[in-house]
């Protein structure tokens, strides 16, 4: 997560099991853990790897997320009460007030900013209600996690401030259409990032 393995670098369990101290055996247990998640990919006769740019799994992920969350985010802004609105205005003031990149922990975000966004897209799908929807949310944040990671190194120029406020008023003004289309285009951003140059990116609207 904070980048130091490059986009498909093997992952090699006798360098990591010298490295970290462990048995051999933890270390694969820890790589399968791993490639169920979304983290790491199991390559065909050649072990474990950091997932590559062009892998296919970033499309197919965006993709799910694109097709899932606008609709929890309407079905939020319809049942959520007061409570759901006060949760998502704190969730929106914490992710604003916390940096997203420190000098300590390089070019990647930090974990604090990265968990504070976390909470800030869970807490606006939250009013959906809907418990296995959420937990589809979960499994699919995690698995996107590396994308959100590198988008944010190759598209430096991109306004992921200005899209975070323009998703809270929306979903605070009950404007279910504009919420939805900013989530959807919100998503589609990330995961572009990873297969276009980073200044065509950071030029689309």
């Amino acid at each position: 997560m904070r980048g130091e393995y490059a986009p498909g670098e093997a992952l090699k369990p006798q360098q990591l099991a010298q490295q970290h101290q462990v048995s051999l055996a933890v270390v694969r247990e820890a790589l399968v853990r791993l490639v169920g998640e979304g983290i790491a990919v199991r390559l065909p006769n050649r072990g474990f790897a950091v997932p590559d740019f062009s892998d296919q799994r970033w499309q197919q992920i965006a993709e799910a997320r694109r097709t899932i969350e606008p609709v929890m985010l309407r079905l939020a802004i319809e049942r959520g009460d007061l409570d759901w609105e006060a949760r998502v205005r704190a969730a929106h003031h914490r992710l604003a007030r916390t940096p997203p990149y420190l000098p300590e922990e390089g070019e990647s975000y930090t974990s604090a900013w990265s968990e504070a966004h976390r909470v800030f897209h869970r807490t606006l799908l939250d009013g959906c209600g809907n418990a296995v929807l959420l937990d589809t949310f979960d499994r699919l944040w995690t698995a996107g996690e590396l994308a959100r990671r590198w988008s944010a190194q190759r598209t430096p120029g991109r306004d992921g401030a200005a899209e975070h406020r323009r998703l809270e008023e929306a979903a605070l003004a009950r404007d279910a259409d504009t919420a939805a289309e900013v989530l959807a285009q919100h998503l589609t951003l990330t995961v572009a990032a990873l297969t276009s140059a980073p200044d065509q990116v950071s030029r689309q609207p």
